[in-house]
């Protein structure tokens, strides 16, 4: 078996949430530690790491960043190497991207390049969010790259496929909650109460008109509530609800938008059904916009350099954290095609493990051109 499927293999089946990838350091660790150490050095960062590979007469870093975190869902693949944790699963690939990682940093140790390579091990992604805390950290900052690349695992795409574009590729992302508290009571009494069943009702209603009359139409938003929680039991009228959900946007000032025109929807809840409200944004995501430049650069070195098929696509609406190192650091991030019937964050998704060497041998070839100019 080619040992990076084995290595992917082996970090499905221990997948942890954000800030407790114990395990999933550990065995990175211990990967690393099996390989030659004379050019390797080694930061641990809370449950992440960073990993330096020396370069042969280094002028710049190259960052090359991987989440490692899964999400809280019960896998239903059905596979002999499914997750052995309880309600966790590596549902969004972050087993696919550490595996790359890991051959991508394997081949600069055996074949060293001119330049430094720093590979971001990064806890979190899915939440509470490790990106924007990693990048300020003193480790980081010692290392901080010149310029930072990642990829993300694509199942509408084939595998032998790259989808990327210049500039903006992922939205703004935030999340919501929103925690209505009134006066419950016997529901044969709903005089003496103030509804929050109703109250949140209404407010899920109202929410909607949020994207279509208040944001321009040639732009583009989304607010998704997700889980609406309220009550004990269906003859006491509810003293409390809670909404959960995201918020979506193309651009920094249409998220503030967005916020301010929800903000305000929520007071007249507070007025109209004479209750208490609380909004919390939880974990809040920059949009990852693609170094123009770089990007072009990476484009044609596909056309010419590799047989990968290269799609230019649109901007989507997935989050996701490295748009926060892209704020601050050159660089940029595509799209993998793994072929799965099933999307990112599906209980059932299985990337074809094929685009695995796709993307080392990608990266590789890259990384060498960009470390040795």
């Amino acid at each position: 078996m080619n040992p990076l499927i084995k290595i992917r293999r082996d970090l499905h089946q221990i997948p942890e949430i954000g800030f407790q990838e114990f395990k999933t350091q550990a065995y990175l660790l211990s990967y690393l530690e099996s390989l030659p150490q004379e050019r390797v050095t080694i930061k641990k960062w809370q449950t992440g790491l960073l990993v330096k590979v020396h370069g042969l007469n280094p002028r710049k870093t190259i960052g090359y960043r991987t989440d490692i975190d899964g999400l809280p869902i019960s896998e239903q693949t059905g596979l002999p190497f499914s997750s052995v944790h309880e309600a966790r699963m590596h549902a969004c690939g972050h087993d696919f991207h550490m595996s790359i990682a890991l051959g991508v940093l394997t081949f600069f140790v055996e074949n060293p390049i001119v330049d430094d390579v720093v590979f971001v091990f990064q806890p979190a992604e899915e939440g509470p969010g490790g990106a924007e805390a990693m990048l300020k950290s003193a480790e980081m900052q010692e290392w901080m790259p010149d310029m930072i690349f990642a990829l993300h695992i694509a199942p509408e795409y084939p595998v032998g496929t790259i989808a990327v574009k210049e500039g903006l590729l992922f939205a703004n992302t935030s999340e919501l909650f929103i925690d209505l508290k009134g006066k419950g009571g016997h529901a044969a009494y709903p005089h003496q109460t103030n509804d929050m069943v109703i109250a949140a009702c209404s407010l899920v209603n109202q929410l909607q008109t949020v994207i279509s009359r208040n944001v321009d139409p040639l732009d583009s938003a989304v607010i998704t509530i997700g889980k609406i929680t309220g009550g004990t039991v269906q003859n006491i009228i509810a003293e409390k609800a809670r909404l959960e959900g995201t918020i979506r946007t193309l651009s920094p000032e249409s998220m503030g938008k967005v916020k301010h025109r929800i903000e305000a929807l929520v007071k007249g809840i507070e007025t109209g059904y004479e209750c208490e409200a609380f909004i919390d944004y939880g974990s809040m995501y920059h949009q990852v916009y693609n170094t123009e430049s770089i990007t072009k650069e990476f484009i044609n070195f596909l056309h010419r350099g590799t047989d990968v098929e290269v799609i230019e696509c649109r901007e989507a609406m997935t989050g996701e954290d490295f748009g926060y190192m892209l704020k601050e650091i050159p660089g940029l991030m595509f799209w993998l095609g793994v072929e799965s019937p099933f999307g990112l964050h599906h209980a059932k998704l299985t990337p074809n493990e094929a685009a695995i060497d796709v993307a080392v041998k990608v990266m590789t070839s890259y990384i060498s051109f960009k470390g040795n100019q």
